[in-house]
């Protein structure tokens, strides 16, 4: 009887270990396509900043044509 129960047991631990095992291996994979989607913020934020820089340009050049159009109105 102790037999069986020793096997069961044994049975028992076996299994959990697989999924053990199953799940830290799934967690290394969320870990690098975690890692993959900051990366891909972070170049976005940088692309954004780089839109942001060149908006500011285009703004400082259109009210320099205005103002030689005399299209400017003072604020």
């Amino acid at each position: 009887m102790t037999e069986s129960v020793e096997n069961l047991i044994l049975e028992h631990l076996r299994h959990i270990r697989g999924r053990v095992d199953q799940m830290a291996e799934d967690l290394g994979t969320v870990k690098l396509r975690l890692s993959s989607l900051e990366s891909q913020v972070v170049g976005l934020h940088g692309d954004n900043a780089i839109a942001h820089q060149r908006m500011d340009r285009i703004e400082g050049r259109l009210e320099r044509i205005e103002r030689r159009l005399d299209l400017f109105e003072p604020a």
